[in-house]
């Protein structure tokens, strides 16, 4: 077994200053003060020299470059990601115009020689627009924000009469945006891929049903092979889901009423890639429980711990997780026959990798060394991390809980929301890489296509497997039978 997550040791990144999301972000806040931003610190406040909290306004005159001075890559990140908390991202976008004129009106009062500048300056304008449509292309979906952003860039345009370049930087720019947008409404979750639950009156024909329906060893018998499309699976579905979305998890959670940015659509892709997980479950419960012989039922459960191994040498944990969650279902579980027969060594291992004990501290181990094995990776198939969904998202939850959006000077908590944009960033560094391992259409349609069990039927067609061993249980089918009786 290749269960080698662990032999690598929790170490903390700096954060990123070439690219958005070449590596993680790491615990310590970015933002030092810099000689050039002495006079522009009024209603900031810094903690060994990182920007801990300030004003909305300080913050957003922090993120206008002049000419000395060009904002951090990660402080862009992190302040357009936290500041639609308190203010709607075309709002801030015609406050980041006003002061970007006002500092171009100064340059173009001064001598002769100021065009120079004013054309540097200009460039740096162009810059921090590009990177916030490259990073946040749905902020300009906005009718209001598009146009703001073209009144801008044309303002900009304006200086560069003489010189083609800064033009030619913003066509690309709205192309680029364009073409963002476009990609994101082509890629959205497809609705229509659930998959169709069989009815109860179907278990009791499980023989039947056998016969009329694949199942997955039929499909595919190979372990590393379904681990493998698995992560396919996930990396697809995760693409969907884009920085902004997460951080509308903590608007969730927090008074709505005192956010600029509330949107139930932005919760659609979340809640997809969440009910992928419990459709995965359910279809390895379902797959167990619908075989009939023991025999073929122990290698189905046998086969599963193969592939939950194979998905945890891959580093897709969240795959991991739904299929142990499907093999620990009640239906599952309480098939003490199946399991008498089942070498369990291997599911013993994984599920304590899985514990939830001291807040799922293994797991978290085994996640930092597949975080830092993708990092040091040459190998494609060694950079994958994808992470147990639900605690990604819990983490989320409890980090905006526990601290306030804002201090009770009023300022905002800046620091809080580092620590966000760092885990957010984790997340789309991951997200962003490509799965290595060749597509196999047929096996991804089924485990995305296959019909699966209710709860209900899915307690049946155990105690069709396994007859019941106790009154509870007894009574239990009995009542399960008189509701299929009345359907």
């Amino acid at each position: 077994m290749r269960f080698h997550r662990t032999a690598f040791h929790i170490r903390q990144e700096t954060m990123p200053q070439t690219a958005l999301f070449p590596s993680m972000l790491g615990s310590e806040c970015s933002g030092q003060v810099q000689a050039d931003m002495k006079d522009r610190v009024v209603d900031l406040t810094f903690q060994d020299g990182s920007l801990v909290s300030g004003s909305l306004e300080a913050l957003i005159e922090r993120l206008v470059p002049t000419l000395d001075y060009y904002p951090d890559r990660t402080y862009i990140f992190t302040f357009l990601l936290s500041t639609r908390v308190f203010i709607h991202p075309s709002d801030l976008l015609a406050k980041v115009g006003q002061i970007c004129l006002k500092q171009k009106q100064q340059l173009e009062m001064g001598a002769e020689t100021d065009k120079v500048k004013l054309k540097l300056f200009s460039a740096k304008i162009v810059q921090l627009l590009q990177e916030w449509t490259e990073t946040f292309p749905c902020d300009f979906q906005d009718r209001v924000a598009r146009k703001e952003l073209k009144d801008i860039a044309w303002k900009i345009c304006h200086c560069d009469e003489g010189n083609s370049t800064i033009k030619k930087s913003l066509n690309h720019m709205m192309e680029g945006l364009d073409e963002a947008l476009s990609s994101r409404e082509q890629h959205k979750e497809t609705r229509g891929q659930i998959a169709p639950v069989l009815s109860e009156k179907g278990t009791l024909l499980k023989a039947k049903s056998q016969s009329a329906h694949k199942d997955i060893l039929s499909v595919c018998g190979d372990a590393l092979v379904l681990a493998q499309q698995l992560s396919h699976v996930e990396l697809e579905r995760i693409r969907n889901i884009y920085p902004e979305d997460l951080l509308h998890l903590c608007i969730h959670t927090g008074n709505t009423d005192n956010h600029k940015c509330c949107d139930n659509k932005k919760r659609q892709n979340l809640e997809a890639y969440d009910n992928w997980f419990n459709q995965l479950s359910t279809l390895v419960a379902t797959e167990i429980c619908r075989v009939v012989k023991k025999k073929q039922r122990t290698r189905v459960v046998e086969f599963f711990i193969d592939v939950a191994r194979e998905c945890f040498n891959i580093g897709n944990f969240n795959s991991l997780m739904a299929i142990i969650s499907g093999m620990n279902l009640s239906p599952v579980a309480r098939l003490k026959k199946t399991w008498s027969k089942v070498k369990t060594a291997k599911f013993d291992i994984l599920e304590r990798y899985m514990d939830p004990s001291s807040n799922f501290c293994n797991y978290r181990t085994a996640l930092q060394g597949a975080a830092q094995q993708s990092r040091a990776a040459h190998s494609r198939s060694n950079k994958i991390v994808i992470p147990v969904y639900n605690l990604f998202v819990k983490d989320i939850y409890f980090l905006n809980k526990m601290h306030p959006d804002r201090l009770p000077n009023g300022h905002v908590n800046f620091k809080k929301f580092w620590e966000l944009s760092r885990q957010i960033s984790d997340f789309m560094t991951w997200k962003a890489i490509e799965c290595p391992f060749e597509i196999n259409k047929r096996v991804q349609n089924y485990l995305l296509t296959a019909p699966i069990y209710t709860e209900e039927a899915l307690y049946i067609a155990s105690f069709e497997s396994e007859g019941p061993e106790n009154h509870r249980e007894k009574d239990s089918l009995k009542t399960l039978r008189a509701m299929l009786n009345r359907v």
